[in-house]
């Protein structure tokens, strides 16, 4: 008898074992289009966008997790990226204009086949920034030394550039980085699609106070969201924004070929414009709907570039798209450094450059005001500080915050841009950015 029993007791184990074996092979293997994609794409970008080595990428911006242990190939003649772990594999690739898209649904010649429909941009900078005060310069010189050469923020900066009165006062690269490198915005890249919604209202292209008309959302209470509900983070929309786990945000990224699509399939949890929660899904929906306003990916393309990026004189911006051509407007821009003081300037400026309107008037003023729910933190894909988050800056001062430590901070009472760019996963990154904007503002004039 008590030798049945254990082999009864023998068997239930075993089941239990090969069940919990089971299970968690399904799950890695559901993991497996984040690890690869995630490894394809970014390393990917950085070779042929921003123009940096394989070996530091790897060592530095794919050095965690499950990430590390892919073994990513580059084809310099092809330009892509493939990136192995396991029994997966992810392809990334690169397209003159486009930047690099993660291959899904296609093969690389399908995708290679589909050309970018403008036409490129020469190298320069037609609207160069001037210098600022000379004096101010030096004052900012150690603080820049001491930030990128040694690591000042216990993370790798790339760039750090700081603006005054609209002149360069501060401006230092990392060694391998320079002020032609287009570096990657990562969530910052909310704060442009943001401003390119500012165009397109002054254009009479999109109300931002209408039910979107979202054929996805006609047969049930979706069909009330608005344009100011995603900007303000308030769909209602279900979502996971937690990047360490196989959460939407990172199946969006890694796995979807529509990007807009995956999100606006989203069921509603809230009534909409009642619940804040952060959400890279609902930039991509707005820019999915923002691209359905236009004829042709030509006509949308165009309009952002003469929009938003020649009044600026950026040129070469890369707006990187997913696999339907839409760009992904909650992560993937890369621009430079300079470029993004402008981006940052343009809103001290009350979104002018120079004589010409780019948004309308109050439009800064809207992406600055707080979200209900937000408790001061949150305006129309900005971060603010009206809650105190960096209690030695002032309270008026906003940002454009990217993953990793990517910043354009914008102080308009101090008529102050501080651009930062690099690598900086530490989670207590707050306490640092407060230090360097104290010290920067302890010695403005």
């Amino acid at each position: 008898m008590k030798t049945k029993t254990l082999k009864t007791i023998l068997r239930i184990v075993l089941c239990v074992l090969a069940a919990g074996l089971i299970g968690g092979c399904l799950y890695l293997n559901s993991l497996m289009p984040i690890i690869t994609g995630y490894a394809a794409k970014n390393l990917a970008s950085a070779v042929f966008v921003s123009g940096r080595n394989q070996a530091d990428v790897e060592a530095l911006d794919l050095h965690f997790s499950f990430i590390k242990f892919n073994k990513n190939k580059v084809d310099y003649e092809n330009k892509t990226v493939t990136s192995r772990f396991l029994w997966a594999k992810s392809t990334a690739v690169y397209r003159d204009g486009y930047g690099v898209t993660l291959l899904r649904g296609k093969t690389v010649e399908e995708l290679k086949a589909e050309k970018f429909p403008l036409p490129l941009e020469e190298a320069g900078d037609p609207r160069p920034l001037a210098l600022g005060d000379s004096a101010l310069r030096a004052r900012l010189e150690p603080l820049a030394e001491a930030f990128v050469d040694k690591q000042y923020y216990n993370g790798t900066p790339f760039a750090f550039v700081v603006l005054h009165k609209g002149g360069i006062v501060a401006e230092r690269y990392r060694k391998g980085i320079t002020r032609d490198t287009r570096l990657l915005s990562w969530s910052m890249g909310k704060s442009v699609t943001s401003a390119l919604v500012g165009c397109m209202v002054e254009d009479g292209h999109v109300d931002l106070y209408e039910p979107m008309d979202i054929p996805e959302w006609q047969g049930d209470e979706r069909r009330n969201i608005t344009l100011n509900d995603l900007l303000q983070m308030q769909s209602g929309l279900e979502w996971n924004e937690n990047y360490g786990t196989r959460s939407d945000v990172n199946l969006m990224l890694h796995r979807e070929q529509d990007m807009g699509l995956y999100a606006l399939s989203k069921p509603l949890e809230h009534k909409p414009g009642t619940y804040w929660y952060y959400s890279s899904g609902t930039t991509n929906i707005v820019m999915r709907y923002l691209r359905s306003r236009f004829a042709s990916d030509t006509e949308f393309l165009s309009y952002i570039r003469r929009e938003i990026f020649e009044p600026l004189g950026i040129r070469n911006a890369c707006f990187e798209p997913d696999m339907s051509g839409t760009p992904v407007g909650s992560s993937y821009l890369y621009m430079t450094a300079r470029d993004f003081a402008k981006f940052g300037q343009l809103y001290l400026d009350n979104g002018k450059a120079g004589d010409l309107r780019v948004f309308p008037e109050g439009w800064v003023e809207y992406s600055a005001a707080p979200t209900s729910g937000s408790q001061g933190e949150y305006g129309a894909f900005f971060w603010l500080n009206r809650g105190g988050k960096y209690p030695d800056a002032p309270a008026d001062m906003f940002e454009c915050r990217g993953h990793d430590g990517q910043e354009i901070f914008i102080v308009p009472s101090k008529d102050l841009v501080v651009v930062v760019l690099g690598y900086s996963p530490k989670p207590d990154r707050v306490v640092e950015w407060n230090r360097l904007l104290k010290e920067i503002i302890e010695v403005l004039p």
